[in-house]
């Protein structure tokens, strides 16, 4: 089935292997068992989600990876990460690694050497620092904000939500509580947010289960969706994509 809006596949790391992600509830994650392949190691994972979700031709291929041992404070997991960006030598990677703001992405680019030139960072809501850092990410063309919210409140201690007038080219809202939970996706926080800057790059995340999740993301104005467990489960199946204007 073809969509308009964007399949763009996720996986969720934590030392060193794919977990499950479930409702933003990082500690009870467990190793993902999925339909499309065996065991939980990275490239092997993100191959099956290449194949699940294929590219949309003439564009390179997305991979979203939320690096959970960094987010939660600890150090970025570079060795998952260049052995990922080797693996697919034509893969772009949007990457949650916790940061706080673009200096900590110039620190984790000098570690992945001429390979970060795919890595597209994402400052989550969540653990970015504060305006001044948000303020620098509008100079970065690549930089992905990602405004962060669990049981309808926002995890924004930077303020971030405020100020649509920062925001960078590409935005995604994250509903934590609806990731991995079968109950549909937060259309209503997407809509209000994308009202106050529809000329951004919308991308939405958590809670697509299938064709029908997808296609009423489309009409919301999304550009893309991040999604996992609805492909690991074989609910939502991808043959093809329509637009892709990132």
């Amino acid at each position: 089935m073809s969509f308009t809006t964007r399949v763009i596949p996720v996986i969720d790391l934590m030392r060193g292997e794919v977990v499950r992600g479930v409702r933003g509830e990082r500690h009870a994650y467990r190793p993902i068992v999925s339909r499309l392949v065996e065991g939980s190691a990275p490239c092997d994972v993100a191959l099956a989600l290449r194949k699940a979700a294929p590219p949309v031709p003439g564009r390179e291929p997305v991979l979203y990876v939320a690096d959970l041992d960094a987010i939660q404070g600890g150090a970025p997991q570079v060795k998952v990460l260049a052995d990922l960006l080797h693996g697919e030598p034509d893969l772009s990677i949007w990457l949650d690694a916790g940061f706080t703001g673009p200096a900590s992405v110039r620190t984790l680019r000098a570690d992945l050497g001429a390979a970060a030139a795919r890595l597209r960072p994402v400052y989550g809501s969540e653990t970015l620092a504060g305006a001044a850092d948000l303020d620098e990410l509008g100079a970065d063309p690549h930089a992905i904000l990602s405004l962060d919210s669990r049981l309808e409140r926002p995890l924004d201690p930077s303020g971030s939500w405020q100020r649509p007038q920062a925001w960078p080219g590409t935005v995604i809202v994250m509903t934590l509580d609806r990731v991995g939970a079968a109950s549909g996706p937060d259309l209503s926080t997407f809509s209000r947010l994308r009202a106050l800057s529809p000329d951004r790059h919308w991308v939405g995340a958590g809670g697509v289960r299938d064709a029908q999740d997808l296609r009423a993301a489309s009409a919301a104005g999304a550009a893309g969706w991040l999604v996992a467990s609805a492909l690991h489960d074989g609910t939502l199946v991808v043959s093809g994509h329509g637009r892709d204007d990132s």
